[in-house]
């Protein structure tokens, strides 16, 4: 249904355009010579079958398939035909004649010749351009819709990683509390639903506001403050005006798993300071966590970190900077972005 909207429309355009330049040289014609220039009608009528000739079948058939040198001939056969049509068909309804001397009858009609030539031409420029302009508009629509299936493919593909990923991370911490007896369990479940209900009903929205993203983050951290002994170098701070700021879901979420997974030592203290600065259209993140002894899992670390990265590259580009490092046995993750 769609493309048949669109081929009607070009094809009123194009009527809309000859009529408009008939009408018009017609009328010019008309008015300085008193007559009804029916030369020029048949003339224009065979210049329009060629230029649909050259637009229709030989850019999209040979130009464009990159027969040059099969398209330069009919180019030049579109060019000459007209005039040859115009020496034999036209030529009887020519009134010239009537004018006396050969010299001048034979200079107009190379005068008239030079400026069909020219006019053919004009004429093929203008069809040939227009086609590969078409073509180039088609193109570049389709690459813009396989790029955007594929973005959206690989963010699916990251985002069923990240959850189950957040979800393992989660329920270790309240078995952590369960095995323990401890009293704040059922406060523990508690928070983890109202995690998972925001996952499952706000983050598949393109965007989500900015307070909920960040109520979601403080909620993890209340989770695992609940299951850690020493947490008094656990803490985030928020600075700024936040109002209706929107953000991509979940994505800081993997710096700040992260922070909590090796950011204990031996002697089970932990440290994840995270801030959170909120400016003129900008958020700054900072992340600084302890680096324990922890035995590392080869196998499964390092996940959500890389999908973070990968989706920053993808729904973020030139609109982040990303800063991963470690310096006084501490892991340090600086972020700025952009929000809409």
């Amino acid at each position: 249904m769609i493309p048949t909207i669109k081929k009607n429309k070009q094809l009123f355009f194009h009527i809309i355009i000859w009529i408009a330049v008939v009408f018009t040289i017609a009328n010019q014609l008309f008015l300085e010579k008193g007559e009804f220039p029916v030369k020029f009608l048949l003339r224009i009528w065979i210049n329009i079958v060629l230029f649909y000739v050259n637009y229709l079948f030989l850019v999209p058939r040979l130009l464009l398939k990159k027969k040059t040198l099969q398209y330069t001939l009919c180019a030049v056969l579109i060019i000459i035909t007209p005039v040859f049509l115009n020496k034999v068909i036209l030529t009887p309804i020519h009134q010239f004649d009537r004018i006396a001397g050969e010299d001048e009858l034979f200079l107009f009609k190379k005068l008239e010749i030079g400026i069909s030539i020219l006019f053919n031409v004009i004429s093929l420029i203008i069809g040939t351009s227009l086609r590969i302009y078409e073509e180039w508009k088609k193109n570049e629509k389709k690459n813009q819709e396989i790029e955007s299936k594929r973005v959206t493919s690989e963010l699916l593909y990251l985002k069923s990683q990240l959850n189950p990923h957040f979800l393992f991370n989660s329920l270790n911490s309240i078995y952590s509390l369960t095995t323990k007896k401890s009293d704040i369990a059922p406060e523990a479940v508690i928070t983890l639903s109202e995690l998972m209900r925001y996952m499952l009903y706000q983050t598949d929205s393109e965007f989500v506001l900015l307070h909920q993203e960040l109520d979601y983050i403080q909620n993890y951290i209340k989770l695992q403050r609940l299951r850690i002994a020493n947490n008094e170098d656990v803490n985030i701070q928020i600075h700024g005006s936040i109002l209706n700021q929107k953000i991509k879901p979940l994505l800081l979420i993997s710096f700040i798993e992260n922070a909590f997974k090796y950011g204990t030592d031996f002697k089970g203290n932990t440290e994840v300071k995270i801030e959170i600065y909120v400016h003129q259209g900008e958020l700054q993140f900072s992340c600084i966590n302890l680096i324990g002894n922890r035995k590392k899992d080869y196998q499964n670390s390092g996940i959500g970190l890389q999908n973070t990265k990968e989706r920053l590259q993808l729904l973020y580009p030139d609109k982040h900077w990303l800063m991963v490092k470690e310096e006084n046995n501490r892991f340090i993750v600086e972020l700025t972005l952009k929000l809409t």
